[in-house]
C-alpha cells in the first residue's frame, strides 16, 4: 500500500481530514482532563484552596497561550504533521513521567510558601504537556485551510470539535474517572490514548517515522511502568495501609497500627479521625467534644442534624442514645468506608447524600442540635461558614436549640482571622456564642438564641477515653481570648478565609503531609 502524503497541494485527503478532526477532539478532551486532574494530584500536598486552583488554571492558560503561539509559528514554516504528532507523543511521555514523579516534585515544592509552591509544582508537572497539546489547533487550521474563503468553516469546525472534546473530557473526568479510578490510572490512560492517536497517524500516513515514534512510545510505557511499580504515599512502620479509595472529594485511606488497636482515617493525607477497632470508640478529642458539648448545652437532644458524617462516629453516638439523627454527607464514597472499618450503621440514621448548605435551606425538619463537622481537607468549606449559611442552620433549630461547630484554627495574633471571623459571624445570627479549645488546633463554637448561653450540665467524662480526659476538661473550661477586630463578618458575597487563613492551613498540611514522605 502506498503511503499517503500528509500534505499535498490539494490539501489533506478526506480520510486524513477526518483523522485530524478526531485528533482535535482527543487533544481537547485531554487538555481538560489534565487541567482538572492536575488540581486533584496536587491536593494531597497543597490542599484544595483557591491558591491551588489558581495555580493550576494559571499554568493551563500559560500553556495554552504558549502552545497556540508556537503552533501557529510552526504552521507558517511547515505543514508536516509529523511534528505535531511528535508533540502529542511528547505530551504522553511527560504525563507518564508525571504519574511517576508527582509525589517527589510536590514534596520538593512544599518547602515554598503555599501560593508559590503550588504554582511551581503545577508548572513543572503540566506546562509542557498542556503546551504541546495546545499546538494542535492553530497547526491544523493551517493544514486544513487551502483557500481564504473557506477559513471560517475550517476554524469553526476545528474549534467546535476541540471544544466538544473538552466537554466530553470534563464530563468523563468528573463523573466517571475520578470517582472510580486512581488518579495515576486516569493520567496513564490519558497518556495511552494520546500515544494511540499519534501512532495511528504514523502507521497510516508517515510509516518512515514509525521507528522513532515507537521509541517514544516505549519511553512513555517505561515511565508508566515506573509509576505503577512505585508505591506512593508510603506509610511508615509499624503502620500499614488497609484500604485506599479515590473519590470526587479526595483520596481516602484507612491505616492500621501494627497491634490492631489504633486505626486512622485520612483524606488527602490529612488525619480526619482515629479509632480503636477493639473498643469501637474514637480516640480523637473532637468527636467526644462535639457530642459532649451538644449534650452539655442543649436541654433535650432528641432530634439531631449532623452536617458532615466523618466516618459516622458522632452520628452513631447520638443514635445509640435513642436520638433521631439526620446525616447529610456530600461524599458518597465515605459511607462504605465508614460502614466497613468504623462501625457505622446506615440503618441507624437517616442518611442524605448531598451538600449541607442545600439541605438546611430546603429541609422542613427542626432539630434540638445541629452538628457542623464538614471538612474539605484541613478546613470547613467556606460556603458553610457565612452569615447566610448560619442563618439557614438557625432556621432548622428549635427555639432552645444549639449549633455546635468544629473548626481548626489559631488564637495567636495575626493567625486568628478565622476564629475571630467565625465568632463575629455567628454573633450576627445567634444571641450567644461560646468558644472551646484545648490548644491542639481544634476549636469548637457553640451558638444558640439563649441570651446567656451557659452549660446546662457538666461534660460526661465517663464516656471519654482516659487519655483524652485532661484535654477534654481543658477544652470544656473555655478558650483563649480572641479580638473581634481580628476578623470580619463572613458573607456569601465576601468570604476571604482561604486567603487570610492560608498560613495556618499551609502549616497544618505541610506537617501532616511530611509524615508520609518517602524516606
Amino acid at each position: 500500500m502506498k503511503t499517503q502524503s500528509a500534505s499535498t497541494s490539494h490539501g489533506p485527503s478526506p480520510a486524513l481530514r477526518r483523522y485530524l478532526y478526531a485528533t482535535a477532539m482527543v487533544t481537547g478532551g485531554s487538555i481538560m482532563i489534565v487541567e482538572i486532574l492536575g488540581a486533584k494530584l496536587l491536593a494531597p500536598y497543597f490542599g484544595t484552596s483557591h491558591f491551588v486552583w489558581t495555580a493550576q488554571i494559571t499554568v493551563t492558560l500559560l500553556a495554552l497561550a504558549a502552545g497556540y503561539a508556537l503552533g501557529g509559528w510552526m504552521a507558517d514554516r511547515t505543514q508536516r504533521l509529523g511534528w505535531i504528532y511528535g508533540g502529542i507523543l511528547l505530551a504522553a511521555g511527560w504525563l507518564s513521567l508525571v504519574a511517576f514523579a508527582c509525589e517527589r516534585i510536590a514534596f520538593f515544592c512544599l518547602g515554598q510558601q503555599l501560593a508559590l509552591g503550588s504554582l511551581l509544582a503545577a508548572a513543572i508537572l503540566f506546562l509542557v504537556p498542556l503546551g504541546s497539546l495546545a499546538m494542535v489547533g492553530p497547526f491544523f487550521v493551517r493544514v486544513l485551510t487551502r483557500e481564504l474563503r473557506n477559513i471560517g468553516g475550517s476554524v469553526g469546525r476545528l474549534t467546535s470539535l476541540s471544544t466538544l472534546g473538552s466537554v466530553l473530557g470534563c464530563l468523563l473526568i468528573g463523573y466517571a474517572l475520578i470517582p472510580h479510578l486512581p488518579n495515576s490510572t486516569t493520567l496513564l490512560g490519558t497518556a495511552g490514548l494520546l500515544v494511540a492517536i499519534a501512532l495511528g497517524y504514523f502507521a497510516i500516513w508517515e510509516r518512515q517515522r514509525i521507528p522513532p515514534a515507537v521509541a517514544a512510545t516505549l519511553v512513555t510505557a517505561f515511565c508508566g511502568f515506573l509509576a505503577v511499580a512505585s508505591p506512593t504515599l508510603r506509610i511508615p512502620a509499624p503502620y500499614h495501609e488497609v484500604a485506599r479509595f479515590n473519590s470526587s472529594f479526595g483520596n481516602l485511606q484507612v491505616i492500621d497500627h501494627g497491634d490492631g488497636d489504633y486505626r486512622l482515617y485520612l483524606n488527602d493525607l490529612l488525619v480526619q479521625n482515629t479509632y480503636n477497632p477493639k473498643t469501637g470508640r474514637s480516640t480523637s478529642l473532637f468527636t467526644h467534644m462535639l457530642h459532649g458539648l451538644a449534650r452539655s448545652y442543649t436541654t433535650n437532644v432528641n432530634d439531631v442534624l449532623c452536617i458532615g458524617m466523618g466516618v459516622g462516629i458522632v452520628p452513631m453516638q447520638f443514635a445509640k442514645e435513642g436520638a433521631r439523627v439526620d446525616v447529610v454527607e456530600i461524599n458518597p464514597a465515605v459511607v462504605p468506608v465508614a460502614e466497613k472499618y468504623f462501625g457505622f450503621d446506615p440503618q441507624a440514621v437517616n442518611l442524605a447524600i448531598g451538600d449541607g448548605r442545600h439541605f438546611v435551606m430546603t429541609t422542613t425538619n427542626r432539630y434540638h442540635t445541629v452538628i457542623l463537622d464538614a471538612f474539605l481537607g484541613e478546613s470547613p468549606p467556606s460556603h458553610l461558614m457565612t452569615r447566610e449559611a448560619f442563618a439557614a442552620m438557625r432556621r432548622c433549630l428549635r427555639p432552645d436549640g444549639t449549633l455546635v461547630m468544629n473548626a481548626f484554627g489559631e488564637f495567636r495574633p495575626g493567625r486568628d482571622f478565622l476564629i475571630a471571623s467565625l465568632r463575629r459571624t455567628l454573633r450576627e445570627v445567634f444571641a450567644s456564642v461560646r468558644l472551646h479549645a484545648s490548644g491542639n488546633g481544634n476549636v469548637f463554637l457553640v451558638a444558640s438564641d439563649r441570651a446567656d448561653l451557659q452549660p446546662l450540665r457538666a461534660l460526661d467524662m465517663e464516656s471519654i477515653p482516659s487519655h483524652l480526659q485532661r484535654e477534654a476538661k481543658r477544652a470544656f473550661e473555655g478558650a483563649p481570648t480572641v479580638s473581634d477586630e481580628a476578623g470580619i463578618v463572613l458573607t456569601d458575597d465576601f468570604n476571604p478565609v482561604d486567603f487570610h487563613d492560608a498560613a495556618n492551613r499551609e502549616e497544618v498540611r505541610r506537617q501532616l503531609a511530611q509524615m508520609t514522605r518517602p524516606r
